[in-house]
């Protein structure tokens, strides 16, 4: 079993970067949307921060949704529904969450440097049944699909932020709500067939993965060393310390 890293043990020790963005999706109606989240080794962080979105990452992560998530500086960035493919990046500090930590933790172990999370929804929402929710709503309301990265209206977008490279690992997150099922099927479909992908999948499923952050304490240690096995049983971990 590895050590279970406090989360103050971790803050100095990678910086955490958001795309935080709003989406008019009818004259009065708007949504709070993040797009990728980049948790980087500290000293790796440049000073100009656009650059970071051109690393090629050690590991892409792809979970629910960004949650409670929120930037640590006043962003105002809108975007029409209508022209969502034009959507720029423009990354911001963000404050970390617990479940960012867990992912920290994972970093450490495996020496990853760089982790890129991506979600199955851009929608801020900290409540899952709201979000689950909102999600139904702007598609079957609104015909707005695009809150997803996986949407074919924004496969630019994605092929720039999975990357290309066959040998960085999809490590799949997202947790086992069925209502993500119309979500995830959208995900994987854009998954390359020679792409490493990893996770802790639900037994009798291919599609539910666990999320990093389970209730209770014992059931965060265990994912973080179930992950650690997993990885170094496929030999990409450099060194478990």
């Amino acid at each position: 079993m590895v050590p279970f890293i406090p989360a103050a043990d971790l803050k100095d020790k990678f910086g955490i970067f958001g795309h935080f963005y709003s989406v008019e999706v009818t004259p009065t109606f708007f949504v709070e949307c993040r797009s990728v989240l980049e948790i980087i080794a500290t000293e790796l962080v440049p000073k100009q921060l656009s650059l970071i979105s051109n690393r090629k990452p050690d590991a892409v992560f792809v979970m629910m949704n960004p949650g409670s998530s929120r930037p640590l500086v006043e962003v105002d960035n809108r975007i029409h529904a209508e022209a969502i493919e034009d959507l720029a990046i423009s990354l911001v500090p963000t404050k970390p969450d617990t479940t960012q930590y867990q992912v920290m933790r994972l970093m450490h172990y495996c020496d990853w440097r760089h982790v890129r999370v991506l979600n199955l929804s851009d929608l801020r929402c900290s409540k899952s049944v709201e979000f689950f929710k909102q999600f139904r709503q702007l598609e079957a309301l609104h015909s707005f699909d695009a809150h997803s990265l996986f949407s074919s209206r924004r496969k630019r977008e994605l092929t720039s932020k999975l990357t290309r490279e066959r040998t960085i690992p999809i490590v799949c997150a997202w947790g086992l709500g069925a209502e993500l099922d119309p979500l995830i099927e959208r995900c994987q479909s854009t998954f390359d067939k020679s792409r490493i992908v990893r996770g802790l999948v639900q037994e009798g499923t291919t599609h539910r993965y666990l999320h990093p952050l389970p209730s209770l304490q014992r059931q965060k240690l265990l994912w973080v060393n179930q992950m650690v096995e997993q990885l170094r049983s496929d030999s990409m971990l450099v060194d478990v310390r």
